[in-house]
């Protein structure tokens, strides 16, 4: 199974979009993509209840999971937890998808209860305040995207570290699924899946 998680440092940075396009480029995977918040983005899903993770069944735009359907997601499921709540949210979620889905989660906090076969993390603007969240992401970054300024071009900066500078987020260029998709087969059948607490 391939684990990928995309993280960022705040809203509208584009998280659901590189989401979105990672699912799209790389069909073969036949991923399901969870969104993980700590407040509800729907009535079926309210903090402080029993609730388990909410699946999406119907593609289209008017949310982050039926974005990820309507982009070729297998499944889809919106998480709503606490940071105290997050890892039981999580296992419940592994009961519901069964240990052998390849997984792809727009998330910072993730990354507290599993490791991830590559991470993604969206470069934050210049000056822009640090969500403690994303401290995870920058501990854990394996690859980061950033956009392409105005008369700027695509490109890819190989390394430790690789820099995939990309213009639109929901579109990914063939040097960037080449890259995702070597790493992600070659760790496939290593990874092992844990959810802590």
């Amino acid at each position: 199974m391939a684990i990928v998680v995309v993280g960022g440092n705040g809203r509208g940075v584009g998280k659901t979009a590189l989401v979105c396009g990672v699912v799209a480029a790389l069909k073969e995977f036949e991923w399901t993509a969870i969104k993980v918040t700590t407040h509800a983005h729907s009535s079926l899903a309210r903090i402080g209840e029993e609730n388990a993770p909410v699946e999406e069944t119907a593609a289209g735009q008017g949310t982050d999971t039926a974005r990820y359907l309507a982009a070729g997601a297998r499944r889809a499921f919106l998480v709503s937890a606490l940071d105290a709540e997050l890892g039981k949210r999580l296992r419940e979620l592994e009961e519901l998808v069964g240990p052998e889905a390849n997984l792809i989660f727009e998330s910072n906090r993730v990354l507290g209860h599993l490791r991830a076969c590559v991470c993604l993390a969206i470069e934050p603007e210049p000056g822009s305040a640090r969500k403690p969240s994303f401290a995870l992401v920058e501990q854990e970054k394996r690859v980061t995207v950033r956009r392409a300024g105005s008369g700027e071009e695509e490109k890819f900066l190989p390394g430790a570290n690789p820099v995939f500078q990309l213009k639109d987020f929901a579109r990914i260029p063939a040097s960037m699924q080449q890259w995702l998709r070597d790493r992600l087969t070659a760790g496939r059948n290593r990874q092992v899946r844990v959810f802590s607490p």
